[in-house]
């Protein structure tokens, strides 16, 4: 077995096209596979689609008394963009100490980090707690993958449950105790059609629309604010009708876009919705991703602060995300963990041009993630 240097295997991983679409994260989870493989772990292939693979991996057994240590991160990559690259963007060029290339931090960075981490300590975790892997196809367009692989109870038996879950989305190394949850839905009217020089025929369904667009503008939570959260949000993001300019158009809808914070039921947002807008709108979901918490007094989080205190040089303060992860998806069905959102890439340069990640964060993510495996065995023995 010759375990890869985490920069190294950064880079081998950028070199794979995973752009979404179409993904074809197949290549990537055969490679880490292999790689996984020759580490005694054991693993799955799952695919959604053809060439849409996800990869589950453990060492290890665990047991409800003995959970493992899980990690997670997703290997596609969101589009270049229209604007030119200084750097070749599937190179994996290093300048600068920055690792350049579509997915250094957003998240294949995290993912190596990670991967290596559970290498190094694979004797230790298989003689005590175990840990295990979840490398998901398909995240960055709403966790197709992570949601087929909760929906599949052989594979849900095959990791077992676990009890600490590290996602690994790019944070600079510093811990993330939650992030929001996405409720998205379509509300739709209908009308009568009638011709454009006789509107008075016709009933028409884009003034209803526009008219619940106007009572959505005015719509207040009525949970309380989150005290890292903050309140839940609403936009409406797109709204379109009509077929043509001389008919009165007998069908509209809108998307919805609701980001939720700890404490909020979507349920409970659903009921007050219909109440608000009344039954001329119908509102289908789109997406149901329930936000992420683990509070910082949680014994594992604060081994995990206690750790990142030691690998930045500074105490991590408590924070949150608006943006959701696969642990939306995850969490629940292995066991309902105290999560952290903890990775080596830049949050910043997510999904932008010439996409870089620190070099050194990489390093330091590895060890940090060594640590986390190594003090989950020590604990549960």
């Amino acid at each position: 077995m010759t375990i890869p240097d985490p920069i190294a295997l950064t880079q081998e991983l950028i070199r794979f096209n995973t752009v979404n679409p179409p993904g074809n994260e197949d290549q990537v989870c055969n490679y880490l596979a292999s790689i996984l493989e020759s580490a005694s772990f054991e693993c799955r292939k799952i695919e959604f689609a053809p060439r849409r693979m996800s990869l589950v991996a453990k060492i290890g057994s665990c047991s409800d008394d003995n959970p493992s240590i899980c990690f997670t991160g997703h290997v596609d990559v969101v589009p270049l963009g229209a604007r030119s690259w200084k750097h070749e963007p599937f190179a994996g060029l290093i300048e600068d100490g920055k690792l350049f290339g579509r997915g250094s931090s957003d998240m294949k960075s995290g993912v190596a980090a990670f991967v290596v981490a559970a290498m190094k300590t694979a004797q230790a975790a298989k003689a005590g707690s175990g840990v295990s892997l979840i490398i998901t196809a398909g995240e960055e367009t709403g966790c197709e993958g992570a949601f087929h692989l909760a929906a599949s109870q052989e594979i849900l038996e095959f990791l077992g449950p676990a009890g600490s879950f590290v996602v690994a989305e790019p944070t600079a190394n510093e811990p993330l105790i939650g992030h929001k949850g996405a409720y998205w839905l379509k509300a739709s009217t209908e009308g009568v059609t009638a011709h454009g020089s006789m509107p008075e025929r016709g009933e028409n369904a884009f003034y209803k629309l526009a008219n619940a667009a106007l009572t959505l503008e005015k719509f207040t939570f009525d949970t309380p604010a989150h005290p890292l959260m903050g309140q839940g949000t609403l936009n409406v993001g797109t709204a379109k009708a009509g077929l043509n300019i001389n008919s009165v158009p007998d069908a509209a809808e809108m998307t919805l876009d609701i980001r939720t914070v700890a404490g909020q039921s979507h349920a409970h947002i659903y009921g007050c919705l219909c109440k608000a807008l009344g039954p001329i709108v119908r509102l289908d979901t789109i997406i149901d991703i329930e936000g992420v918490y683990t509070p910082a007094s949680d014994p594992w989080m604060a081994t995990v602060f206690d750790r990142c205190e030691k690998i930045n040089g500074v105490r991590p303060v408590e924070k949150t995300v608006s943006y959701f992860t696969d642990a939306s998806a995850l969490k629940p069905v292995i066991g309902d963990p105290p999560t952290v959102i903890l990775g080596p890439g830049q949050p910043e340069m997510a999904h932008q041009t010439d996409e870089f990640c620190y070099v050194d964060n990489i390093t330091d993510a590895t060890q940090l993630f060594e640590d986390l495996i190594m003090d989950w065995q020590n604990i549960r023995k």
